[in-house]
């Protein structure tokens, strides 16, 4: 199960993007705090399991619809603002404090984009339907769920931390708008995917 979580976290979806994003165009402060919000968002999808609300909104076309037109939406909206953002003309060795993103908004930009994401939901409804029944002791529910934020936040710190390395940063400073272009690109396309899930 561990595994199957990590794949997802590795895979390139609106999370990932959202990590390589701000870590690459602020900090790895901004990246890691991306992270975090990301796992937080984890632990509400989770508590939403727990709680039969996941079940719910899997059946609810309206709930369903309605979240994930907002997510789609929230995507949709950075890629733009990814794709208008201007070259910082930074040097690698100043400190990008004037630039970078203040901790709730690197936070929040991470919440919003996972919580969001009614596909979060659906994945763990498919996922715990398999592993845990109604006999599942709350130690081994609570277990799984550490581990699953765990295993995300560890994953995108580690994105995170690689993507501040100088000589990563210098690469990017040299084809900044190009590379913030695509990555705006794959939001707007991760978005228009989203508002198109059945």
């Amino acid at each position: 199960m561990a595994l199957l979580n990590l794949l997802a976290a590795v895979s390139p979806g609106p999370d990932f993007v959202m990590v390589v994003r701000n870590s690459l165009c602020f900090s790895r402060r901004s990246g890691i705090f991306t992270s975090l919000g990301i796992s937080m968002a984890l632990g509400v999808h989770l508590v939403f399991w727990a709680a039969g609300i996941g079940l719910i909104i899997s059946k609810s076309i309206v709930l369903f619809s309605l979240i994930k037109y907002l997510g789609a939406g929230y995507l949709i909206y950075m890629g733009i603002g990814s794709i208008l953002s201007k070259v910082s003309k930074l040097n690698i060795k100043e400190e990008r404090k004037g630039s970078d993103l203040m901790r709730s908004q690197a936070f929040r930009m991470g919440f919003l984009t996972n919580v969001l994401n009614p596909k979060v939901t659906m994945f763990f409804l498919s996922l715990f339907s398999f592993v845990i029944g109604n006999s599942t002791p709350v130690y081994v529910i609570l277990t799984i769920s550490a581990i699953i934020i765990g295993t995300a936040f560890t994953w995108f710190t580690i994105v995170s931390i690689f993507l501040a390395q100088q000589n990563v940063q210098r690469a990017f400073l040299k084809y900044e708008m190009t590379i913030n272009r695509i990555l705006g690109g794959f939001l707007i396309l991760l978005g228009v995917r989203l508002a198109l899930l059945f």
